[in-house]
């Protein structure tokens, strides 16, 4: 309302002033001589206008400078949108990014940080040993643990806050003082803090509760550990066995603390991966969460199946039958608190591993037997480039701390004296979580965007208001496209202010990896949310990640440009008619981020990366014309058809997921058919609605059930397919509707939600058997 009458004010103001303009200069004859008048000649004309007329210019003035002065700006990229990569000499069509120094790749970014355990000595002393772990119990406040009781570190020498302030300014000023983006990495870190300026001034206010003791939780952990034989050496391996929580931080970070790997552990793989990684790592001791995964623990053992492990340490209570039940098979079963109060008894200096030693062995998702290890060195410094956090930043941790995307962006806010706030372990929870959290930075995977775009649509539950939804995104999307980020403006008022506080109400960046991210679902959440949208590429053995979508670049529909730590070429694929040589082909990177290999596969590593290091990721990708990379097909999963025909699933199910009744779906075909199935699971949120505008009602499982619904969405599949120009042979044919989601916990999906395609061929055997006998061709 107040900017209507701003607006209504101006104008009439305007209106007025023109029209008294217009009179004066007619009167004076000032049009007659086309000339620039003197300055006394404009002092005797503004002399002669009535009062009125000059408070109405000054009202204009003011309002102009006003708006001039608080207008949204957009954010200023680090470098040309239209020319964010370009191709490197002798590289075989390689391309590197337009930051940082052309002549090499990037290995660090902060000389301070080159290591995890530096990472964590970095957010102490820029925190001034603020909060950094914090977790609740249900129907409570967020507990916090400050850095120096998580880590905790003894006369470690380190620059003063005036000196790094003082430095800090500099290097804006001299950036903001004029010149051009050099490429190197100084400029590079004064382009961080100019976007630091912009980007951040958001503060936590959840209440910390302060630390009456400084406990250095790892170190005296890590001791513990030592004082019982555990060796301070990259050959030491130490599994942990547990869900997200502050004990798993601080038993990672007592391994850092003297140069021992971490093992992560999924929290909800089955035996036989438990058993293959304790077994393939030779691990002597796991650090886990409940009674219950310890118990699981021993009975291998028992069985003579990992007859290595020898140590079991729990975060939570536990009784004396199961250090009896340990006993018996020859494993001591442990406290995690005793084995802390083992290490204040005798206490270790720390011994940090060297920027080249290996610090994680982590077992890629989905599978048993690629076991790949990783110097994860590099993984926070790299990222500072395009993640600008302060120690206000406030993360929340849900996505699994065993997959390294987690921890790329974790560590990037630990090095910046930021805190994390763990979920309560239930996804059901988690929007509980995010009003008590109310978190600044927010790692999802594409699938939790999915269903949230789905929610906000469901909830417009009639065709004028999705037409206002889509019409507000719009108009936001526009300003968004010009690089204009914000949550105050008219549509976020009316439509999207709600959506905005579900999720805590201080959300400014939201970043996604792990599987492509539909362009239309990235667009409306990028206007509706009001916040950074950041889309990541890459893979375990890349260290997460390989290419980031560069400040400023808000387009859907490609994952960013590479990080300057790594070079990105594109190789033929023939059988699917890709060529390097028309910008597509297979992903291929190379550099400092790159992992050494799988462990004790050097048959498999062969098979990844080739003789000049360059790592062969199986998805297929295309260059765009502004230097930015689009996933376009995946080559791992490329299956033929009876007659000849190359198939890609994944990029199939890509397309229709799109439909709107659709939660998951998985798309078979095989070289003994001619034609493609699916197994479907509707949405049991949105389908019900969707059926019953369609003339079916019924439960959720009724509806499964119904052939007409099958129908009805079969048909929607193919409209979808067609539109997005699938052939004859690469659509759907027959479809079974499930309605069971596919999950970690049935087996059906990795712990970062991706589909385990053996397991579900393997578990709809039976249905996809009776699909393919029901077509008729």
């Amino acid at each position: 309302m107040l900017a209507f009458v701003l607006v209504s004010g101006s104008l009439w103001i305007l209106l007025e002033l023109s029209s008294t303009l217009m009179e004066k200069m007619q009167a004076q004859e000032m049009m007659s001589g086309l000339r620039i008048p003197e300055m006394d000649e404009l002092g005797q004309f503004f002399r002669s206008l009535p009062t009125s007329t000059l408070v109405g210019i000054g009202a204009l003035t003011a309002v102009l400078a006003y708006w001039l002065a608080t207008r949204p700006r957009p954010i200023k990229p680090p470098c040309s949108l239209l020319h964010q990569s370009e191709e490197v000499p002798h590289e075989d069509g390689g391309r590197r990014s337009m930051m940082g120094d052309p002549s090499k790749l990037l290995t660090h970014y902060h000389d301070d940080a080159r290591t995890m355990y530096e990472v964590f000595q970095r957010g102490l002393h820029i925190s001034g040993d603020g909060p950094c772990l914090g977790s609740r119990l249900p129907n409570q406040p967020y507990k916090w643990m400050s850095y120096k009781e998580v880590s905790a570190t003894q006369g470690t020498p380190y620059l003063s806050v005036t000196t790094t302030v003082s430095a800090l300014s500099e290097s804006r000023e001299s950036f903001r003082g004029g010149g051009t983006l050099k490429r190197d990495a100084q400029n590079v870190f004064n382009t961080y803090h100019l976007f630091r300026d912009i980007y951040l001034g958001l503060s936590g206010n959840l209440q910390v509760l302060p630390s009456n003791q400084v406990t250095a939780r790892a170190e005296h952990l890590g001791s513990g550990l030592l004082h019982q034989g555990c060796q301070p050496n990259p050959n030491q391996f130490i599994g942990v066995f547990a869900q997200n929580r502050p004990e798993w931080i601080i038993s990672e970070l007592a391994c850092y603390t003297y140069s021992m790997v971490v093992v992560p552990l999924y929290d909800t793989l089955g035996a036989d991966a438990i058993r293959f990684i304790i077994n393939t790592a030779d691990i002597s001791t796991v650090i886990c969460d409940k009674l219950e995964k310890a118990q699981v623990l021993l009975e291998n053992v028992e069985r003579k199946e990992t007859p290595g492990l020898r140590r079991i340490i729990l975060m939570d209570a536990f009784d004396s039958a199961l250090v009896e039940h340990g006993k018996s098979c020859g494993v001591h079963v442990q406290a995690m608190q005793e084995v802390e109060a083992l290490g204040r008894e005798h206490y270790r200096k720390p011994k940090p591993p060297a920027p080249d030693d290996l610090s994680i062995v982590c077992f890629t998702s989905g599978t048993t037997g690629n076991c790949c290890a990783i110097c994860m060195n590099v993984m926070h410094d790299l990222c500072s480039v395009f993640i600008f956090p302060n120690q206000d930043d406030c993360l929340i941790s849900f996505l699994p701390l065993a997959h390294m995307f987690e921890r790329l962006i974790e560590s990037v806010v630990y090095c910046h004296g930021g805190r994390i706030g763990f979920y309560q372990g239930d996804i059901r929870l988690l929007p509980d979580d995010m009003k008590a959290l109310r978190p600044t930075i927010f790692p999802v995977v594409p699938r939790l965007l999915n269903r949230m775009y789905d929610k906000i649509f469901s909830q417009a539950n009639s065709p004028l208001k999705r037409w206002l939804l889509n019409f507000a995104a719009k108009r936001k999307g526009a300003e968004v496209s010009s690089g204009i980020i914000r949550s105050d403006s008219i549509w976020d008022k009316i439509f999207f202010s709600k959506i905005q506080a579900s999720l805590g109400g201080r959300l400014r960046m939201i970043i996604t990896g792990a599987a492509p991210t539909s362009p239309t679902v990235l667009g409306f959440l990028r206007a509706a949310l009001g916040c950074q949208v950041y889309e990541a590429y890459g893979q375990t053995e890349c260290t997460a990640g390989c290419t980031f979508t560069t400040p400023g670049d808000w387009t859907p529909g490609h994952v960013g440009a590479p990080l300057p730590c790594n070079l990105i070429k594109l190789v033929d694929v023939p059988e699917k008619n890709y060529f390097a040589s028309k910008g597509e082909g297979e992903v291929c990177v190379k550099g400092p981020n790159v992992f050494k290999g799988y462990l004790k596969d050097p048959e498999r590593t062969a098979e990844t990366l080739d003789a000049d290091s360059w790592l062969h990721t199986g998805d297929i990708g295309k260059w765009l014309p502004n230097g930015t990379l689009k996933i376009i097909d995946r080559k791992k999963h490329i299956f033929k058809l009876a007659q000849g025909e190359y198939i890609s699933p994944e990029k199939i199910e890509n397309i229709y997921i799109r439909s709107e009744p659709v939660a998951q779906l998985y798309v078979h075909g095989d070289s003994l058919q001619s034609c493609l199935v699916g197994i479907v699971v509707p949405d049991p949120e949105v389908m019900p609605e969707w059926a019953k505008k369609k003339g079916m009602l019924g439960t959720y499982k009724d509806l499964c059930k119904n052939t007409q619904l099958k129908k009805a969405i079969l048909e929607d599949l193919v409209r979808l397919g067609k539109a997005s120009g699938l052939h004859s042979f690469e659509q759907v044919k027959n479809i079974y509707i499930h309605n069971e989601m596919f999950s970690i916990e049935n087996g059906l999906l990795t712990p970062t939600l991706k589909a385990k395609r053996p397991e579900l061929k393997e578990f709809f055997k039976a249905k996809i058997d009776q699909l393919y006998s029901s077509i008729s061709m």
